[in-house]
């Protein structure tokens, strides 16, 4: 019998793989056991390579890496540990290997023990084998520790510290509590099992482990942290780590330029990264700053003072440059941030909307404003819903006089959207420099994208009529219930003359390229969720749900992924039709966790308040979560409406105003939610007729 274990220490950069082993045989066992690492300490292995010396230390036995000509950690130093004392070594890949072999059979595996060769001017590797005999019924536990110290000092005590099964044990124990506190923070119970699951693990654990933590994946290895992207993550986390939400939010403003605009992704710990000419990064930080004031009531955040950087702008004829920016003697509050970042996004072109740069959310679409005339209309709805939430924030300020801007600024963007925006059954997406639009019917490729749609609802900028009839296009035209997808966009790029950028270089229906990118599909379910159809949305949502890709082993084959976490994007172009894309390291984890707990199940935090206000399937009689606040725990009970009015029950008491007021008292609390009469009704029909089963009889509802 064996089980193996790899997890990280919580408190050190330290991986474990821990093996479980057990004779179950009548005989004595003999086996060795072997870890197997490849160095690169640095950026590539084909770079690096050459300047990686290893040694063996001489107190410990453990194995030490170093590449003192790494720019950035060349003082770090990289090491290999076992429990087991008895060990032999090689930092030799080619010893280990063998010649023209393979690690499916390396050759080492067929010798009695390892040479011991290490030093400078090898193909490096970290190889470390033990034996271990084990008699009839007898147990063991082997630890392998891989770990990088910030000088020898520190390695000293890191090994001593982990390098034992004692603080191996402890290590595990450690990360367990933290991931039972942390996914344990809302719990739903829900008559879905895929949701449950999703919902109650496997989103934050994605979000936390891999984008926020790791920044990298099997298909991007990277570590950078993107000024959206990670501030887009963080903000599925107000409800069980908000302090780590507060932090990324500060991280981020750290590397804003003066000008307003921010650095659209930086390497730790020095900051090297690309400045550029994007439309949307440095916008993501007051939307963030919005959601985590009004989630947690926490405006002293706005009083955080940081330091601007300083480095040369991007020339209107290069799209970035990557370089080291300086920090620069000038600091602003966070407040300050968030102003300095919508003034610079108050930039507008001909038709009356912003400026796209070298591209807005889709980075791909990098050459319809190259010549910098030209116009997203995405981006006039995002800004938008900037504008609109950071007014309450600005007043909240005293700050009569922007607040002002914001509210003339959102109204002309208002109204731009609805003249040049508007194509007659749905939003354009953008202008090209020479005023041609995309994202129109006259379009032979790319002529309705999602995102406008889903926008002008969740920004609220969008006529209602209108939206009503976009998405209703967006259900038409973008919606592959036979493939089980949601296209960004339709038709893809390939044979136009306009060329939109990048994007046209993947293939038709791969990626953003007319696949399905799962970011954006998202946003489309949370749009009609907040429209009120919740037939469409939970529909839509079972088409998203990876668990539904792998429920035959069919459909496994077909998919090809992880089921468990988040594809970023699904193939929609034959033979591939329905094969997932990269998995992990995609930010709509973070936003499908929104959707599910948020906008489908209806959790929203004010400060000490909570409300619930579901959008529930019609069979759905009742549905549970679990909400920890502090050391209070809030059992919440939601029903589905029988009678005329709606009420919230907290510990027996009716609450007048249908809030729970949260309070970190280390009890438990009892809450039921009886739903009232569903009101608000959109009937997403009214412009386009759809099929019968599709028609949405009980929306959200509210108490």
């Amino acid at each position: 019998y064996s089980r193996m274990t790899t997890f990280v220490a919580m408190d050190a950069p330290v991986k474990f793989v821990t093996l479980k082993l057990r004779n179950e045989s009548a005989y004595h066992r003999r086996m060795s056991l072997t870890g197997y690492f490849e160095w690169v300490l640095g950026e590539l292995r084909t770079r690096t390579q050459m300047h990686v010396l290893t040694e063996v230390d001489t107190k410990t036995g453990a194995m030490l890496a170093r590449n003192r000509y790494s720019p950035d950690f060349p003082d770090r130093i990289a090491f290999l540990d076992c429990s087991e004392r008895n060990r032999t070594v090689t930092g030799d890949r080619a010893e280990f290997i063998g010649r023209n072999g393979t690690l499916q059979s390396p050759l080492a595996m067929g010798r009695s023990r390892l040479s011991g060769r290490v030093g400078a001017g090898l193909d490096a590797c970290a190889a470390m084998q033990t034996q271990v005999v084990l008699a009839p019924g007898q147990e063991r536990d082997v630890v392998f520790v891989l770990g990088v110290g910030r000088d020898a000092e520190d390695v000293q005590r890191l090994l001593e510290r982990f390098c034992n099964l004692g603080g191996a044990r402890e290590a595990l124990d450690s990360a367990r509590d933290h991931w039972t506190r942390t996914l344990g923070a809302v719990q739903v119970e829900t008559p879905d099992t895929a949701v449950n699951l999703l919902a109650n693990g496997w989103l934050l654990y994605q979000t936390l482990s891999c984008r926020m933590w790791a920044r990298t994946g099997f298909y991007q290895s990277g570590g950078a942290y993107g000024f959206r992207d990670q501030l887009q993550d963080s903000m599925a986390l107000l409800h069980c780590e908000p302090t780590l939400f507060r932090n990324q939010i500060l991280r981020a403003a750290a590397h804003q330029f003066r000008q307003g605009d921010v650095q659209h992704w930086w390497h730790p710990p020095l900051g090297r990264g690309v400045r550029t000419h994007f439309s949307d990064d440095y916008l993501w930080l007051p939307f963030a700053v919005c959601r985590y004031v009004k989630g947690t009531g926490d405006t002293g955040v706005l009083n955080e003072t940081i330091p601007f950087i300083e480095g040369r702008p991007v020339n209107q004829d290069e799209e970035a440059y990557y370089d080291l920016p300086l920090t620069h003697e000038e600091s602003g509050t966070l407040y300050e941030h968030c102003v300095r970042a919508i003034r610079n996004g108050l930039k507008v072109g001909v038709h009356g909307l912003p400026l796209i740069g070298c591209g807005d959310w889709n980075d791909g679409m990098n050459r319809i404003g190259e010549e910098g005339k030209g116009e997203s209309v995405w981006l006039a709805f995002f800004l938008y819903d900037v504008l609109t939430q950071f007014v309450p924030v600005a007043q909240m300020r005293g700050d009569a006089e922007f607040a002002k801007v914001c509210i003339d600024h959102a109204a002309q963007l208002k109204k731009a959207i609805e003249t040049e925006g508007w194509d007659g059954q749905w939003y354009r997406r953008a202008y090209f420099d020479d005023g041609e639009p995309l994202g129109s019917a006259a379009n032979t490729e790319c002529r309705i994208d999602s995102l406008p749609q889903s926008w002008s609802v969740l920004s609220e900028a969008g006529d209602h009529d209108r939206s009503v009839m976009a998405m209703n296009a967006v259900d038409q035209h973008l919606v592959r219930r036979d493939a089980g997808l949601i296209q960004l966009f339709d038709p893809p790029f390939d044979k136009a003359v306009k060329n939109p950028g990048y994007i046209k270089g993947y293939v038709p229906g791969v990626r953003e390229n007319g696949g399905q990118y799962t970011h954006a599909a998202i946003w489309t379910i949370m749009a009609f969720a907040k429209l009120g159809n919740s037939a469409r949305a939970w529909e839509l949502l079972t088409i998203v749900n990876p668990l539904n890709h792998a429920r035959s082993y069919s459909d496994a084959l077909l998919y090809k992924v992880e089921p468990y976490v988040v594809a970023a994007d699904v193939y929609a172009v034959a033979p591939h039709t329905g094969r997932g894309g990269w998995t992990w390291y995609t930010g709509s984890a973070g936003w499908m966790y929104r959707l599910l707990v948020e906008s489908l199940l209806g959790v929203e935090r004010e400060g000490s308040l909570l409300r619930i206000h579901p959008c529930l399937p019609k069979e759905w009689p009742e549905f549970k979560i679990r909400y920890r606040y502090g050391s209070a725990l809030y059992k919440i009970t939601i029903k589905a409406g029988k009678g005329k009015a709606g009420r919230m029950i907290v510990d027996g008491i009716v609450s007048a105003d249908n809030t729970i007021a949260l309070t970190d008292d280390g009890l438990e609390h009892l809450v039921v939610a009886e739903l009232g009469e569903f009101s608000g009704r959109v009937d997403t029909r009214k412009n386009l007729p759809l099929a019968a089963e599709r028609r949405s009889e009980v929306p959200s509802g509210s108490v």
